[in-house]
């Protein structure tokens, strides 16, 4: 049996926060492998404000070309229409039915996951990976994972992590206004924006 986590997001771009959850969680959890999965269609964001899945997919390769454990799916690139994490999930758990899949979230993403759609198939058939910021496991969290645990038999499982003050909005506004983004993103994906110059003139170059 193999432990398996994933990071699914826009990565509209991805960015070192990014990459320090998934190290983290890697090596809490004694995970064998991430698996990044950016996300397609997102009925939750607006399209024109993000890059095409091709292009966020390859910045996601260059920037865990170096990690070993890191690996990249354009398994919600390629899927037509919109992108929804229990469908996901179903088909990760059909591809590694032997091995455990640790879906890697912020803890405040568990006051959300009730409201996706069919969560049930999420929490059933994946262990919760929650990343909480050292010394602030609140009272509501405890009480909202307790609450998941009983309605959705989800298996929540806390870790410690160190947090990091990035965003990818932070560096789109870098970009746009022509400002270093340096130490924000890894080196390959840095070199790839500037020379590209993607984000750096607002939606005109989305598309």
């Amino acid at each position: 049996m193999s432990k398996i986590g994933i990071l699914g997001g826009t990565f509209n771009p991805i960015h070192n926060g990014h990459l320090l959850l998934a190290e983290q969680a890697r090596c809490f959890y004694g995970l064998d492998q991430v698996l990044f999965i950016p996300s397609g269609c997102s009925y939750m964001k607006r399209q024109e404000e993000i890059l095409p899945g091709e292009i966020r997919f390859q910045m996601v390769q260059l920037a865990i070309a170096d990690n070993p454990y890191f690996c990249v799916s354009d398994m919600e690139i390629v899927r037509e229409g919109n992108s929804y994490t229990c469908e996901t999930i179903t088909r990760l758990h059909a591809q590694y039915p032997e091995d455990e899949l640790y879906y890697i979230v912020g803890a405040d993403t568990l006051f959300q996951m009730e409201f996706w759609k069919n969560p049930e198939q999420i929490f059933t058939q994946c262990i919760t990976a929650a990343s909480v910021r050292q010394g602030r496991e609140d009272s509501a969290l405890m009480l909202q994972a307790k609450s998941l645990a009983s309605r959705y038999r989800a298996d929540i499982r806390f870790m410690p992590s160190l947090h990091v003050e990035i965003s990818s909005t932070l560096v789109r506004d870098h970009l746009q206004k022509g400002t270093s983004v340096r130490y924000l993103v890894p080196e390959r994906v840095r070199s790839f924006l500037e020379k590209s110059g993607y984000y750096r003139d607002g939606k005109e170059s989305f598309r």
